[in-house]
């Protein structure tokens, strides 16, 4: 099995970035394991570094200290075997749903080998009969499931996705996450995903990573030893959920109930 990721002593440092040109230090003598083929979350406070260590593995950025690898092999640069979901579904607006899906094909010069891959992941996302529409024609959550299929067409070892639900509404988010986890269990991917959503972290992984406030450090890694499908309602799960508000508020009282950290 393949995607095995792999974080040590990792440190990445913004000089002057903060508005008084002092430098700004994001995360700091990170070290985590994700082992091939799991379900990893990464939550914590907004601004703590999440994204930063997710553009990291996908080789958008370098770290100022530290290493990160894939199957033992160092990141240094972007690679197709590691697709990225973003926040929004940063579509090409003049391109259809159909040519967006394939871009990244044509541009390593592979669509025609796999162009049936295009077909493929369509349907497996569910956008059957939208293949000619345009992204504006489409609604949120479609938009989502073609940025999904977009990252997934090139067979990637690993799927990173910041905050793919966040502006979804609560229905759609709720439909999403089904689809994200039958997308995982058919195609036995490395998966690690960025929430606030301490449910949506508990309902999809095998692991929540929580992150301490900037410079992040890893604060506790948990294993969400739950049998598939899950209830948000079952007591185990609310378990779960109250374990990891108490180690975000760091033993504080818990004040509110809106679990959108």
């Amino acid at each position: 099995m393949v995607g095995e990721i792999t974080i040590k002593n990792v440190g990445r440092t913004f000089i002057n970035a903060d508005p008084k040109g002092e430098d700004v230090v994001a995360l700091s003598g990170l070290d985590l394991e994700i082992k091939p083929g799991t379900f990893v979350s990464l939550i914590g406070p907004s601004g703590c570094g999440k994204t930063t260590l997710l553009r990291l593995i996908a080789g958008l950025d370098s770290p100022s200290s530290g290493q990160l690898l894939l199957d033992e092999q160092e990141i240094i640069e972007p690679h197709h075997e590691r697709g990225f979901v973003f926040q929004s579904a940063n579509l090409f607006p003049w391109l259809n749903i159909y040519n967006n899906i394939a871009f990244g094909l044509r541009a390593r010069h592979e669509y025609k080998d796999k162009k049936k891959a295009v077909n493929e992941y369509i349907r497996l996302v569910g956008l059957q009969g939208f293949e000619k529409s345009f992204p504006h024609q489409l609604s949120g959550g479609m938009c989502q499931r073609a940025s999904l299929a977009r990252a997934l067409v090139g067979h990637p070892k690993v799927l990173l996705m910041d905050e793919p639900l966040g502006a979804l509404d609560a229905f759609t988010r709720m439909n999403m996450q089904e689809e994200i986890l039958r997308i995982w269990q058919e195609h036995n991917m490395t998966m690690v995903m960025v929430t606030h959503d301490v449910d949506e972290a508990i309902y999809l992984s095998d692991q929540v990573v929580v992150m301490t406030p900037r410079p992040a450090r890893i604060e506790r890694v948990i294993d969400i030893k739950l049998a598939r499908p899950r209830a948000r309602n079952q007591e185990d799960f609310i378990k779960y959920r109250t374990h990891i508000l108490e180690i975000l508020n760091y033993g504080g009282d818990i004040k509110s109930p809106d679990y959108y950290l």
